[in-house]
């Protein structure tokens, strides 16, 4: 099964990126790791792209990866002003006023209107394909597919949506491996016991797949969500704190000058 998966995977990345040159929004972690790994296989060029706080958990991780991987790597800084006018330029662009979304979304936010390639490829989907989070952990098999069919609901309806959005605003196409139809169908054909999460025992088949690329350093990264290992909540928290606001007063703040332009 690991090798259906495999070359489900494979298929995927090598249909969307050859002979092309791309981008992979690079964590350093397991999902865009393997996403990195594939694409350098059949891409023309590959650059990754990583958005964060000088210092943070994902800058460090990504740095250490990319130079380990040899692949061409971006450091994208967060700062508090660029940070705001990105949140600003967002919501005017998609709507969203979603806190959680936003911040999750800080990184293709900042990479999109600064990429030179036309295509970015992202690990989007795979906690949903692979059950790695944490809140999956310990839900009986009804509460488990109770909580994905939300799951997805809100990834197809909301996430992706503003990503697409976000994409043609640039003239650029946002590309995802893990939620493509061929990926799912090899997953589905993995037993349910071997994909459920057990602490931080999570997306075993997908780190199978890492070990069988040849790149065990990247089964073994540890899950970290996208707006904590970028900084980008934390920073989000500490403007909304000198304003006196929460950041979900922040955001509103930011949605009403949009409409007042």
């Amino acid at each position: 099964m690991r090798d259906a998966l495999l070359e489900a995977l494979d298929s995927t990345v090598r249909t969307m990126v050859s002979g092309k040159d791309v981008a992979v929004a690079f964590s350093g972690g397991l999902d865009s790791g393997v996403v990195a790994v594939l694409c350098k296989r059949y891409a023309r060029s590959v650059r990754l792209y990583t958005v964060g706080v000088d210092g943070s958990y994902d800058v460090r991780e990504s740095e250490e990866l990319a130079s380990a991987l040899e692949m061409d790597w971006v450091h994208i800084a967060i700062d508090e002003g660029s940070l705001i006018d990105g949140l600003r330029d967002t919501i005017s662009i998609t709507g969203t006023i979603d806190p959680i979304v936003l911040s999750f979304e800080v990184p293709l936010m900042y990479i999109l209107p600064r990429m030179e390639e036309e295509v970015i490829l992202t690990g989007q989907g795979a906690d949903e394909v692979f059950l790695g989070y944490s809140k999956y952990v310990g839900l009986s098999e009804d509460g488990l597919m109770a909580q994905l069919s939300d799951d997805y609901d809100k990834l197809f309806n909301v996430t992706r949506v503003h990503e697409t959005r976000m994409a043609d605003s640039y003239g650029k196409t946002v590309l995802c491996p893990f939620l493509e139809e061929s990926v799912r169908a090899a997953v589905s054909e993995i037993p349910l016991d071997d994909l459920m999460p057990h602490g931080d025992d999570r997306k075993v088949p997908l780190r199978d797949v890492a070990v069988a690329l040849g790149h065990p350093e990247i089964a073994s990264k540890p899950k970290k969500a996208a707006q904590y290992g970028s900084g980008a909540m934390n920073m989000m928290k500490r403007i909304a704190k000198t304003r006196g606001q929460t950041v979900g007063a922040l955001i509103i703040g930011l949605k009403d000058g949009v409409e007042r332009e």
